[in-house]
C-alpha cells in the first residue's frame, strides 16, 4: 500500500492529533504517502447544547465513519474519550497510542486553584462529569455549559465570561499551550473521563492490510488501561449522559482502577477501585461498574 488516507475533525485539536499520527506511520513506514482529510462533524457544527441534548460523543464519529465506508478515507484519528463504548458495526481499533497526560486542567487568570476560586465564581464546563467532581468539592460555584474547541473556550474565558474553565491536559499541551494550566486535577482526588488522553485511529474490519499498518503504532500498557476504564463504563451503560470517571494505571504486574459515578445537579459521588491481571482487564472494568452499583451509583444513572 502506497498511500494511506486519514479521516479527522477540523479543529486544531483534532488536526494536530492527526498529523501527529501521520507522522508516526510514516517513521514506522517508510515510503508511505499519508494524507490528512478533514472534514466536518455534527459534534462540532451544533455548538449552543450540550452533547447530552444533541445526540452524545459519537457525533463526533459519524461523518468520519461514512467517508471510510464510501472509500474516501483508509482509518479516523479521534480522542478515544470521544469513542462510543461499542463501535459501530464494521469497524475496529487497531491503535490506541502511548497515552498523554491523563489529567483535567483548571485553567483560570484569576484564582490558582479550585479551592481558591471566590464564593459563586463562575466556572465553565459542559462535562456533567466535571460538573459532577466540581459541585461535590464547591457547591456554591455557578457552573455554566461551555462548548467549543480549545481555543473558542479559552477566549471565552479570556472575555470575562467566566472566572475558570477546566480542560484536558492532554488538549492544552498538544496545542502548545501548557501555560495556561494553572493546577492539574489529578487521580485519586478527581478522576478523568474513561481513555481520556489517548489518541485511537479506527478502520473497517475488513481492511487486513491497513489493519497491520496502523497496529504498529499500538501501545500495549496504554491499551490495557485504557480498555479497563472503557469496560468499566461500558458495565454501566455510560455515556455524555452520565457523569462516570475511570482511571487505570499499571503497578508491576497489577492493573489498577478507580472508578466514580456522580450526579451533576448536587454533587454525590460514589467511588469504588479494583485490581486485577492486565490480561483480565474486561473482567475488573466489571467489577468496579458492579461494585459502583452496590454502593448507590445506579440512583445518577439513566433507568
Amino acid at each position: 500500500m502506497e498511500r494511506l488516507r486519514i479521516a479527522t475533525r477540523k479543529s486544531p485539536l483534532a488536526l494536530w492529533q492527526s498529523e501527529h499520527v501521520a507522522d508516526a506511520l510514516r517513521a514506522r513506514h517508510p515510503g508511505l504517502h499519508v494524507e490528512l482529510v478533514p472534514l466536518s462533524t455534527r459534534g462540532d457544527e451544533i455548538l449552543d447544547r450540550s452533547l447530552a441534548a444533541i445526540g452524545g460523543k459519537g457525533l463526533f464519529l459519524k461523518e468520519l465513519e461514512i467517508a471510510m465506508q464510501a472509500g474516501d478515507a483508509d482509518c479516523a484519528v479521534h480522542s478515544l474519550k470521544d469513542v462510543p463504548m461499542t463501535l459501530e458495526p464494521g469497524f475496529a481499533m487497531p491503535a490506541i497510542l502511548l497515552r498523554s497526560d491523563h489529567a483535567d486542567a483548571f485553567v483560570s487568570d484569576s484564582a490558582a486553584s479550585i479551592d481558591a476560586l471566590p464564593q459563586g465564581a463562575r466556572v465553565g464546563t459542559s462535562s456533567l462529569r466535571r460538573q459532577a467532581q466540581l459541585r461535590a468539592r464547591r457547591p456554591d460555584l455557578d457552573i455554566r455549559d461551555l462548548r467549543g474547541n480549545v481555543n473558542t473556550r479559552l477566549a471565552k474565558l479570556d472575555a470575562g465570561d467566566y472566572d475558570a474553565i477546566v480542560l484536558a491536559c492532554a488538549g492544552l499541551l498538544r496545542l502548545g499551550l501548557a501555560s495556561r494550566i494553572r493546577a492539574r486535577l489529578d487521580a485519586p482526588d478527581w478522576l478523568p473521563a474513561p481513555a481520556q488522553g489517548a489518541i485511537a485511529v479506527e478502520c473497517r474490519d475488513d481492511a487486513p492490510m491497513i489493519h497491520t499498518l496502523l497496529a504498529a503504532l499500538d501501545d500495549a500498557p496504554t491499551r490495557r488501561c485504557v480498555e479497563a476504564e472503557r469496560a468499566m463504563n461500558r458495565a454501566l451503560h455510560g455515556s455524555c449522559h452520565v457523569p462516570v470517571a475511570a482511571y487505570a494505571r499499571l503497578e508491576g504486574d497489577r492493573l489498577l482502577l478507580d472508578g466514580l459515578v456522580g450526579s451533576a445537579a448536587d454533587g454525590r459521588t460514589v467511588r469504588a477501585s479494583g485490581e486485577g491481571a492486565p490480561a483480565e482487564r474486561e473482567a475488573l472494568g466489571s467489577t468496579v461498574a458492579a461494585r459502583l452499583l452496590e454502593l448507590g451509583a445506579g440512583a445518577f444513572l439513566p433507568g
